[in-house]
C-alpha cells in the first residue's frame, strides 16, 4: 500500500479549508493517507480530516508539546516522521509557509519537488503546473526515492470521502541549526487571505488613489470576499505588496475574481487565469483583460462597486429581517 503524506496548515486553531483540495488531490486505490499535524487545533477540528479521507492523523511533538514554528525545526520533524511511517511522497500547500517549509523538507530527504503544482498523479509520479507566465501548462514527471509536491491553494476542488482515522502521535528530535523565530507579525492585508479566498475583489490603475480602494473592501465584507491588487496598484504605494495578484505577486484559484479598473497584462493574468469565473468592470472596452473573462461590464466601477454593495446590504438586511420573523413564529 502506498503512503502519502499531507501537511496540515492551520490558522487560530482551525484546519485551513485549501487542506481539503490537498487532500483530495492525494487520495486513490490503495493509498494509505497519513496527515501531519504541527501545530494545536481543536478537538472538533480532528474529525475534519477522516470525512475527506485520512486514515492516520499524526500529531508530531517534541517533548509534550507542539513544536514552536520554525521552518527548520519543522522540517525536520517531518523528515523524521516520512522516515518512521515509511512515507515517499508529501504533498502540501504551496502557499507563504508552504513556500518556506516544503523546499526545506525536499532538500533534507534529496528529494525530486515541484512547487504550485495545479493537478498530481501520484501513481505516476506526474504533476501538471503553470509556465511561461500562463501561456502553457506543463507536465513534469518526479524520479528519485522521495517525491515533494506544493499544491496551488483552491487548485483542486475539495470531495468529502468519508473513512475511519487513527490518531498517531510521533515524537521528533529537534536539532539547533542556528535559524531562530524571535517573532512572527500579522501582515496588513485585510480580511480573507488572498490564496484561499472563494471570491476576490481586485483594484487596478482605475482605482486612481488608495482611499479609493475603500470601495472594494465595503464590497468585499459583504460577500465575504479577499480583496486584491494589480502591480500598477502596488507600485504606486496605494495597498501593500502583500495584496498584488500576478506573477510577481500572489497566484490565485478563486471561485470567483472580480477585475476592477485593471487593464489585464499578461503578468497579472498568469495570477488568476485559473479563477473559475472572471469577471471584468472597465470603462475600456479595448482592455487586454476583456479577452479572458467570462462576464463583463463597460462602465465606471466608480458607480458599479457601491451599487453591488449597495445591493448586498438589502439582501443582506431582507435575509436577517426574515431569519427573526421565522424564529418568532
Amino acid at each position: 500500500m502506498q503512503k502519502i503524506g499531507i501537511l496540515i496548515e492551520t490558522k487560530n486553531g482551525e484546519i485551513k479549508k485549501t487542506n481539503f483540495g490537498v487532500i483530495t488531490a492525494a487520495r486513490g486505490d490503495n493509498r494509505e493517507l497519513y496527515a501531519f499535524l504541527l501545530d494545536e487545533i481543536r478537538g472538533d477540528q480532528k474529525e475534519l480530516l477522516p470525512s475527506y479521507g485520512v486514515h492516520k492523523i499524526v500529531e508530531i511533538k517534541s517533548g509534550d508539546k507542539p513544536i514552536d514554528y520554525n521552518p527548520a525545526s519543522w522540517s525536520q520533524a517531518v523528515i523524521q516522521a516520512m522516515v518512521h511511517f515509511g512515507i515517499d511522497s508529501l504533498l502540501g500547500l504551496a502557499d507563504l509557509k508552504g513556500q518556506n517549509l516544503i523546499p526545506r523538507i525536499a532538500a533534507g530527504l534529496n528529494a525530486a519537488l515541484v512547487m504550485d503544482c495545479s493537478a498530481v498523479d501520484l501513481a505516476g509520479h506526474t504533476v501538471k503546473k503553470s509556465q511561461f507566465s500562463g501561456r502553457a501548462i506543463a507536465t513534469l514527471k518526479t524520479e528519485g526515492d522521495y517525491h515533494i509536491y506544493g499544491i496551488r491553494p483552491n487548485a483542486i476542488e475539495a470531495a468529502s470521502t468519508p473513512c475511519q482515522a487513527e490518531n498517531v502521535s510521533f515524537q521528533a528530535e529537534i536539532q539547533e541549526d542556528g535559524l531562530t523565530v524571535k517573532e512572527i507579525k500579522p501582515g496588513d492585508s485585510h480580511g480573507v487571505d488572498l490564496t484561499e479566498a472563494d471570491i476576490i475583489l481586485s483594484g487596478g490603475r482605475g482605482l486612481e488613489n488608495s482611499d479609493n480602494f475603500r470601495i472594494l473592501f465595503e464590497c468585499a465584507e459583504k460577500m465575504g470576499a479577499a480583496v486584491g491588487a494589480s502591480r500598477v496598484a502596488v507600485d504606486e504605494g496605494w495597498v501593500p505588496h502583500t495584496m498584488q495578484v500576478g506573477q510577481t505577486g500572489k497566484t490565485v484559484s478563486p471561485k470567483v475574481y472580480m477585475a476592477c479598473g485593471i487593464s489585464g497584462s499578461v503578468q497579472h493574468f498568469a495570477g488568476m487565469k485559473t479563477a473559475a469565473m472572471i469577471i471584468v468592470v472597465n470603462k475600456d472596452p479595448e482592455a487586454a483583460i476583456m479577452k479572458h473573462c467570462d462576464y463583463f461590464v463597460i462602465a465606471d466601477l466608480f458607480e458599479i462597486i457601491p451599487a453591488l454593495t449597495t445591493r448586498l446590504k438589502t439582501a443582506t438586511t431582507s435575509e436577517a429581517k426574515k431569519k427573526l420573523k421565522d424564529s418568532n413564529g
